[in-house]
Order: C-alpha cells, then sequence, then structure tokens
C-alpha cells in the first residue's frame, strides 16, 4: 500500500553496507544533498547517537525541509541539542527539530515505531494532532 511517500535512506558513514536499493522507489544515498530535500520534504533522523547527528540535522534545517523530527525517548534531553548548539545553530532553528516523533501508541518493533512515524506525519501534513482528538 502506498502513502504518497517516498523514502529516501541517507547513510554518510561509507563502510555501512547498504546493498540495492528496496522496492517500491525507496533509495539509498551517502549525503543528505542527494536526497534532495525541499520544502516539501519529511526528514526523520532514526539513529539519535551518530557522531555525525548535529552537522546533519544542521544541513537539514537549513535545506528548508516541512518538517524534521528525530527519534528517541522524551523523557531524556536528546543529543542533538548540544550537538546543535555547538555548532552555533540559533535557538528558534533547533526548537524546529521534533521529538518525539510519531504518535503514541506504544509501538515497541521496528515495523509499530514505523506506523507511528508515519501517521504522525499524515497527521501533521493534514493539520491533525493525532490520536483521538478530533
Amino acid at each position: 500500500m502506498e502513502l504518497g511517500f517516498q523514502s529516501v535512506l541517507v547513510e554518510p558513514d561509507p563502510t555501512k553496507l547498504l546493498g540495492p536499493p528496496r522496492p517500491h522507489g525507496d533509495t539509498f544515498v551517502s549525503d543528505l544533498a542527494a536526497a534532495g530535500v525541499d520544502e516539501h520534504t519529511d526528514v526523520v533522523v532514526t539513529d539519535h547517537h551518530r557522531p555525525e547527528i548535529g552537522p546533519l540535522l544542521k544541513e537539514a534545517l537549513a535545506a528548508g525541509p516541512r518538517w524534521v523530527g528525530i527519534m528517541g525517548n522524551p523523557h531524556h534531553e536528546g543529543p542533538h541539542l548540544k550537538a546543535l548548539q555547538d555548532l552555533g545553530v540559533p535557538a528558534d532553528e533547533i526548537a524546529r527539530v521534533h521529538r518525539p516523533i510519531g504518535l503514541n501508541i506504544g509501538s515497541r518493533t521496528p515495523a509499530e515505531i514505523a506506523v507511528s512515524t508515519l501517521a504522525g506525519l499524515l497527521a501533521d501534513r493534514n493539520g491533525r494532532p493525532g490520536g483521538f482528538d478530533f
């Protein structure tokens, strides 16, 4: 089932083995510039402990995407905050990074987290709060 999203996996570490692209239009690239980020793009960062998280998020914010989010536990401060502050990113730009992402449906498995994330992006694109608030 298609939801109208085309996913692009950005893996900046050349030592990671990515293999061929998956079916259904998914693409793998090695840098954010190759991902074609624009005002219609939703950037979802899944690995919040990567050493390049600060520069990657700074570049993503500068590219002007519609939405930027990073996975992580809402009960702990995200390491992206200090990383972006250390790079001199203004507080209003840092505040554009959503965390946590997705709807609070009690997701535990990768598949459940993916559903939660996509549902959250759909709710945001449609101007809805998500959850059971109508």
